[in-house]
């Protein structure tokens, strides 16, 4: 049985692989008349986006193909192509993930975990449903990115506690995966609340400055979009729970003993911890704090990626005041061999073909394709921009698609004689919400490096989601947002 489990896979690999080589073939003989290098994007971005479904190969090896293919077939110069794994929001990572590489090493997670375990309940839909308000509301306020960064090992100190005590029990996994989705997509959900929630709603914002001299207040957004951001995690949570995954682990004693064990075990917070939560809270106050300080002064201007490396670096430079030999400092270089270093390269790839997407102008003229289709039926618009703007964002930079897609959704908007933000509102929004693939949004691929993820649960439960998402914010985008607009103008 398992020869021919082991033999099953190596072909539905190789069919895998044959089938991405066919379509890239297909794709350069260019059956639908675009111009010969967006062919060429199209052909490369066909085999990436199959690859990567299919897993015919690793997917950071997948990741590296336009480092070959886009000098090789003249889209781009060598130096054009590398550049997006140097992208600021690789940078983002790597600090994100060596602060939790310490917050894991000195045991700060499994403290902070038993501690919202012991609040929260031990039954497995309570757990989730304190994990999902607190990531929504501090994606509110920190980049969804950063949000899932702290969230994430909390989150899986937890499942190791669940898994102590329920040893045996198949449920326990269906409670995991559950946990580590609903961190990833109560993230990219709470973000849409406020301007600096996520990036997308950044680069509307601007867009709208820019275009209409249209100052968007902070409180007018939140009027906008908090509501939907609720109804999404309301959503988020019953789908979760309720249907998809649903657990069956019960509150019992034994566990509120094991944790309150656990707890006491552990002792009183030790030197190292304190200062791993020292620069972890410092880092996630800059976060926070970042717009503010950049207002008041002028002599320096911080960004999420700064902050996130300066709080790595500071790690490898105080000392932990510990007898181990091989950790004197909070962190040093050996730690980060645990490190996801195949997910920075996954992002470094996807943003390197979005780029060359966006330069051969194929997202523009899928939007133009789809408001013509559409015609001047609102809701069949709202419908179209929203499941193509959700769609998209799996394989593309959601900023990189808003600025793309915004001055689309405008002209359409002008020449139906409408307001922008109707169909930029939900454009925006749809922008966070793909939760099909790793590479879809920072937090999809942070929960997926952990390992406990298959593609297929994030496929299949993406898909879900993605359609849920875009329902919800169709019908939000028609029914609300002329009365609210109306309200704030």
């Amino acid at each position: 049985m398992g020869v021919f489990y082991l033999s099953s896979m190596r072909n539905k690999q190789q069919l895998s692989f044959l089938a991405g080589i066919l379509l890239f073939a297909f794709m350069l003989f260019n059956p639908f008349g675009f111009e010969p290098k967006a062919a060429k994007v199209l052909a490369v971005a066909a085999l990436m986006i199959t690859w990567w479904i299919t897993e015919a190969a690793a997917m950071p090896v997948v990741a590296l193909i336009p480092l070959v293919l886009f000098p090789l077939m003249g889209i781009s110069k060598m130096e054009d192509a590398a550049t997006p794994y140097a992208n600021s929001v690789v940078f983002l990572f790597m600090g994100g993930f060596m602060i939790g590489l310490a917050i894991e090493k000195w045991h700060l997670h499994k403290r902070i975990a038993l501690n919202i375990v012991r609040i929260t309940g031990t039954s497995g839909n309570r757990i989730v449903l304190g994990f999902i308000l607190a990531t929504g509301f501090l994606s509110m306020w920190l980049s969804n990115t950063a949000t899932t960064m702290m969230m994430y090992p909390i989150a899986m100190s937890v499942v190791s506690v669940m898994e102590e005590n329920h040893k045996g029990e198949g449920k326990i996994g269906n409670m995991a995966i559950c946990l580590l989705l609903s961190i990833a997509y109560a993230s990219n959900f709470g973000g849409i609340a406020t301007i600096i929630g996520t990036p997308p709603n950044v680069a509307f914002v601007g867009f709208l400055e820019k275009k209409y001299q249209y100052t968007f207040q902070f409180v007018d957004w939140m009027l906008l979009c908090l509501p939907i951001a609720a109804l999404l995690m309301i959503t988020l949570y019953w789908t979760m729970t309720r249907w998809l995954f649903r657990n069956g682990i019960a509150h019992d004693t034994a566990t509120a003993a094991l944790i309150k064990t656990e707890l006491q075990q552990m002792g009183k917070i030790s030197g190292p911890e304190k200062r791993v939560l020292i620069i972890f809270a410092g880092t996630a106050l800059l976060w926070i704090t970042k717009d503010l300080i950049n207002a008041a002064q002028t002599v320096v201007k911080l960004d999420d990626t700064m902050i996130a490396m300066a709080g790595a670096i500071t790690l490898f430079l105080v000392p932990s005041h510990t007898q181990v030999p091989e950790s004197k400092q909070l962190l040093e270089w050996h730690d980060t061999q645990k490190m996801a270093w195949g997910i920075l390269l996954l992002f470094g790839g996807g943003i390197s073909l979005a780029n060359q997407l966006e330069k051969a102008g194929l997202i523009q003229q899928l939007g133009n394709f789809i408001a013509g289709y559409s015609g001047s039926n609102l809701l069949l618009l709202i419908f179209a921009t929203t499941i193509l703007s959700i769609f998209i964002s799996e394989v593309m930079s959601n900023v990189a698609q808003v600025i793309v897609f915004a001055p689309v959704m405008a002209g359409i908007a002008d020449a139906l004689k409408i307001d922008p933000l109707y169909l930029g509102i939900p454009m925006t929004l749809a922008a966070s919400c793909a939760s099909m693939l790793p590479m879809g949004t920072p937090p999809n691929a942070i929960v997926f490096a952990s390992g406990r993820l298959k593609l297929n649960d994030m496929l299949k439960t993406g898909l879900v989601m993605n359609l849920i998402a875009t329902v919800l914010i169709t019908l939000f985008s028609y029914y609300l947002i002329p009365v609210l607009v109306h309200t704030i103008r």
